[in-house]
C-alpha cells in the first residue's frame, strides 16, 4: 500500500470516527475514536495529542483569617499611645517625642473624623437628634423655653386645688431670710396655702402666722434638721413630696414643683 493510500485510509477512518463521535455526543454517551486509538494507544503520542488530559489545577485555598474585634484594635491603639507617651517622658529623645506626637496626631485625626460622621448622622436622622427634644440653638431654645413656661404656668394655676406647702425655717437661719420672701411670692402668685413651721420657735416677718415645730418633720417622713426646707403635701394621696433644701430661686422652685407633680421620672431630661 502506497503512502497516498495509507494517508487516505487514515483520513477516512478519522472522518468516520468523528461522525460517530458527534452522533454519540448527541445521544449523551462517551466515545473513543479510531484516531484516538491510532495516535494515543498505538503511537503513544501522549500529551501532544491530548490523549491524557492534564489534571485540573487546584486552587490553593487560603485559610480564612478571622477578623480582629474592633474593641481589641481600639485597646491596641490606646496601649501603643500610652507606651509612646511613657517612652517620650522617661527617655525624651527627639525621636521618641516625635514618634509620640505623630501617633497622637493620627488619633486626633481619627477622633475628628468620628465626630464629623457623628454630626452628619444626627443631621440626617431625626430619631438620633436629641436637640429636637431639648434644643440648644438660640432661636429654638427660646421657643422651647416659652412653651415649657406656658405649660408650667398652666400646671401651677391648678396646683392649689390639690397641694399645700410646708415651709420649715429658723429665725436664726441666714438662708431662711433669703428664701422666705421667695416662698411667699410663689405661693401668693399661685394661691398655694403655706404652713410655715419654725424649727427654733423664732418668728418670721414673712409668715407671721407660723407654728412651732412639734414633730411635724417626723410625721412627714423628713429626716434631718436642715433649713430652709420645703415639702409639698398631696391631699389626694395623703403623702408628702419633698421639694428641696437651701435657697432656691423662684423659677427653680416652680420648676421643681411642676416636675414633681406633673412629670414622671425620665420623661423630662
Amino acid at each position: 500500500m502506497t503512502h497516498f493510500y495509507r494517508t487516505a485510509l487514515v483520513l477516512g477512518v478519522a472522518a468516520l470516527s468523528a461522525t460517530s463521535t458527534q452522533a454519540q455526543e448527541r445521544q449523551g454517551t462517551p466515545s473513543t475514536t479510531a484516531a484516538d486509538t491510532l495516535y494515543c494507544e498505538e503511537r503513544r503520542l501522549g500529551y501532544w495529542f491530548y490523549c491524557v488530559k492534564p489534571p485540573p489545577a487546584q486552587e490553593l485555598q487560603q485559610p480564612e483569617v478571622e477578623p480582629v474585634p474592633a474593641s481589641q484594635e481600639l485597646d491596641a491603639i490606646t496601649s501603643e499611645l500610652r507606651e509612646l507617651k511613657a517612652r517620650a517622658i522617661l527617655y525624651p529623645t527627639e525621636a521618641h517625642v516625635a514618634a509620640y506626637i505623630r501617633f497622637q496626631r493620627a488619633q486626633l485625626d481619627r477622633a475628628s473624623l468620628f465626630s464629623d460622621v457623628w454630626q452628619r448622622a444626627i443631621w440626617q436622622d431625626p430619631e438620633l437628634d436629641y436637640t429636637l427634644e431639648r434644643p440648644v440653638g438660640a432661636v429654638a431654645k427660646k421657643q422651647w423655653q416659652d412653651a415649657r413656661s406656658a405649660e408650667r404656668d398652666h400646671v401651677m394655676a391648678r396646683l392649689s386645688q390639690r397641694y399645700g406647702l410646708f415651709y420649715f425655717f429658723s429665725a436664726t437661719c441666714g438662708p431662711c431670710e433669703v428664701m422666705s420672701p421667695i416662698v411667699k411670692g410663689v405661693a401668693d402668685r399661685w394661691r398655694i396655702t403655706v404652713r410655715a413651721i419654725s424649727t427654733d420657735g423664732g418668728p418670721s416677718r414673712h409668715f407671721p402666722d407660723y407654728r412651732v415645730e412639734t414633730n411635724q418633720r417626723a410625721r412627714l417622713g423628713i429626716e434631718g434638721k436642715a433649713t430652709p426646707a420645703l415639702v409639698l403635701w398631696d391631699s389626694a394621696t395623703k403623702r408628702p413630696i419633698p421639694i428641696g433644701y437651701g435657697v432656691l430661686s423662684a423659677d427653680e422652685l416652680q420648676d421643681r414643683i411642676y416636675l414633681l407633680t406633673s412629670k414622671e421620672a425620665g420623661h423630662d431630661y
